[in-house]
């Protein structure tokens, strides 16, 4: 018997996803035979679409992490890089479409090498100057309209963040996906570990009615100072934002154009008379020249009255500093040519100049090319400033 993957539909109650396909007479079945939907009702099931957002600079993470090569393109937790972890879980090409990416113009290179097993149908939207999430994701909006219609999905993900159990990420998806498929904008929310203040975080509201395991959002909080995170977090209605998003294209389109009309405007417009060469799609400078940059929640998510969240727990962290990467490894854990005597709950790496370490405690010691970074824990988020100082110093 010929079958077609035709998406997948989630069983709440088991907290199951099963497979559609169809048989050659049209008859539409999961992956265990079981009759499910009418071939009318399937053939509304538009595809979902990974939309990988690449354009960071993670200059967090410097000296290793630099504007050539940032934190998404290094393997920083294994030996693949972040970005091609982000590719690896949306490859299933049963429930998800071939990839949208959007980065860089600078790093196109690096892109297309990692998109050559997605095929011809991934497309690389690249950025000749950088606006933000709120353009960057209306970009691809408009193209997943253009290849699959209004009504397909954008699985919006970050590049250059880690989720150890994958499965529950999917879980998570399928959970959300009915209430994107109505016309919301749902935003998946991490429940927190720590009173984490370099997090924005969302307040989870009434379940929606009918979509089990879905939420209304009563609030964004953005980046709390450490009284109120502890608070929030303490009193359990409260998620990390992970800035992972599902939503139709038109939806998308159209809550943008309500709320940032400017933005949506020329995110349409850098993309509408495109130049394509191969999977790549080259923005328009000159559309986005006067695009305001402001990120997607700014920009939609915190005013639209149709924005819901999923909560989830798959293992997730943005590796946003040395000290996220530091609390992922383990204290004491050192990489590269590295000698550490009477040292106490230090993080230490280099990818090749000799580092030695004796009788400290509580330091972050990053070396990359001849490049040294020496600061006490529970400080990387400052980096950017330090960074801000040298080109000061140089300049």
């Amino acid at each position: 018997m010929s079958r077609s993957g035709l998406g997948y539909v989630m069983d709440y109650d088991n907290q199951r996803s099963y497979e559609i396909r169809s048989d050659t007479d049209g008859e539409i079945v999961s992956a265990l035979g079981n009759r499910l939907l009418s071939p009318a009702a399937a053939g509304d099931l538009s595809p979902i679409v990974p939309v990988v957002l690449s354009g960071g600079g993670g200059s967090r993470l410097w000296p290793f992490s630099t504007t050539e090569t940032p934190k998404q393109f290094l393997p920083l937790t294994g030996a693949t890089s972040l970005f091609q972890q982000a590719l690896l879980r949306v490859r299933d090409r049963h429930a998800f479409a071939a990839p949208v990416v959007v980065a860089s113009a600078r790093h196109g290179d690096l892109c297309e090498r990692e998109l050559a097993s997605d095929g011809v149908d991934a497309r690389l939207i690249l950025e000749p100057v950088a606006r933000n999430t709120a353009a960057a994701i209306a970009m691809a909006a408009a193209v997943v309209r253009d290849m699959h219609g209004p009504n397909a999905l954008l699985l919006v993900t970050p590049s250059d963040h880690l989720i150890d159990d994958v499965d529950a990420f999917h879980r998570a998806v399928r959970i959300g996906e009915p209430a994107a498929r109505a016309g919301r904008l749902v935003t998946f929310g991490i429940k927190p570990t720590t009173a984490d203040t370099g997090y924005g975080y969302l307040e989870i509201g009434r379940e929606i009615e009918g979509v089990p395991g879905v939420s209304s959002v009563a609030r964004f909080v953005e980046k709390p100072q450490p009284e109120l995170a502890e608070l929030m977090v303490a009193g359990g209605s409260h998620l990390w934002n992970a800035g992972i998003f599902l939503f139709q294209a038109q939806s998308l389109l159209d809550e943008m154009m309500l709320h940032a009309p400017e933005i949506c405007r020329a995110a349409v417009a850098a993309v509408g008379n495109r130049e394509v060469e191969g999977i790549r799609v080259q923005a328009d400078a000159a559309a986005l020249a006067d695009c305001p940059n402001l990120s997607i929640d700014y920009a939609v998510m915190e005013s639209s009255e149709h924005v819901a969240v999923v909560p989830m727990a798959p293992g997730w962290s943005d590796l946003g500093s040395w000290d996220a990467l530091a609390s992922l490894v383990g204290s004491g854990e050192s990489g590269g040519p590295v000698t550490a005597l009477d040292c106490d709950s230090c993080f230490i790496r280099t990818d090749g100049l000799q580092v030695a370490a004796l009788g400290v405690r509580d330091l972050i010691i990053v070396a990359s090319g001849g490049r040294l970074l020496i600061l006490p824990k529970g400080r990387s988020q400052e980096v950017k400033r330090l960074l801000l100082a040298m080109d000061s110093i140089a300049a």
